[in-house]
């Protein structure tokens, strides 16, 4: 089994406020986890910087001007309350796109069974035509995309554990079949989007978890209805926007998971990329803001995908 990393330096010179909780500590976190012995076998990469045109996949060229237009010489610049750019934050946002495509084709091509993409800044809350939530581009939807047309496939899924709902996945792909997106999210919460009545073309299934939902209801709520939907759907690729503020220390939300439940998680979508998916599957760092917790769990993650 071949687990493929990427991340890249540029990651960190996507600056933000002090005290803002994405923050490039939250890679250093996680680069220290994966210092360890066990992580010895990952097939590490520097991320490929992406193509502009594919950006175009998910969001328009308007968008894309736009995100040009803010980006500062230098200091920051603020999007909205809670989304800043700094001089270098289209190239780091690009280079995620450009990760998140290459995992694709390493997957596509037998490279690798299954690859992780640490980076930022995240992208599931990009919808089309606006960034928001610290979010310039969708690397899930963009990535979703392009499975479909430089690879051929037909039907791609996006399993969404972050504690926040995706609300930007879900805007893009509300009225396309070849595209199922699931999500285990808190609400209420933020964005406010996610609840079970949003369905799209039937290809939207949302498991909204209460404040102070632990592992029982969590683990509940993905075998009713996530798994169910991905054997239904039996997709030719499975991307995961893999947040991990759904843990207990993080300080952003209220669900209470720890690094058991992100290894479980990741083992079930795993025996459906072998069941369905020629073991294809990739996962893209979402949220996570507590550094411990962030790094912790996705060590654990990483290490389950190198195990298959």
């Amino acid at each position: 089994m071949v687990t493929r990393l990427y991340t890249h330096p540029i990651y960190l010179e996507h600056l933000m406020p002090a005290g803002h909780p994405e923050r490039p500590d939250r890679l250093r976190a996680l680069e220290r986890a994966l210092e360890a012995e066990a992580f010895e076998g990952l097939d590490r990469h520097l991320s490929p910087m992406g193509d502009i045109e594919t950006v175009l996949y998910a969001h328009p060229q308007s968008h894309v001007d736009k995100i040009r237009a803010l980006i500062p010489s230098e200091g920051l610049a603020s999007i909205d309350g809670d989304t800043t750019v700094s001089p270098k934050s289209l190239e780091a946002a690009l280079t995620a796109v450009g990760a998140a495509n290459a995992a694709v084709d390493d997957v596509f091509a037998g490279r690798a069974d299954n690859v992780f993409v640490a980076s930022r800044p995240p992208g599931h809350h990009a919808e089309k035509a606006t960034a928001m939530g610290f979010c310039l581009f969708n690397h899930a939807a963009i990535a979703a995309r392009h499975a479909q047309k430089a690879h051929g496939a037909e039907r791609v899924a996006i399993v969404d554990w972050d504690v926040h709902h995706g609300n930007g996945t879900q805007d893009i792909f509300y009225d396309d079949p070849s595209v199922l997106y699931c999500s285990t999210h808190q609400m209420p919460l933020y964005p406010g989007t996610g609840a079970k009545s949003e369905t799209g073309a039937g290809n939207i299934v949302n498991a909204p978890l209460d404040p102070g939902t632990g592992s029982e209801t969590f683990r509940e709520a993905f075998d009713s209805r996530v798994l169910p939907a991905l054997d239904e759907f039996r997709p030719d690729l499975i991307i995961i926007s893999a947040g991990f503020d759904a843990h207990h220390r993080d300080p952003l939300a209220e669900i209470n998971l720890t690094e058991d439940d992100f290894d479980w998680a990741t083992g079930e979508l795993l025996e459906r990329a072998t069941r369905h998916s020629g073991n294809r599957l990739v996962s893209l760092l979402e949220g996570g803001y507590d550094l411990q917790g962030l790094a912790f769990s996705a060590a654990v993650h990483i290490a389950r995908l190198m195990k298959g």
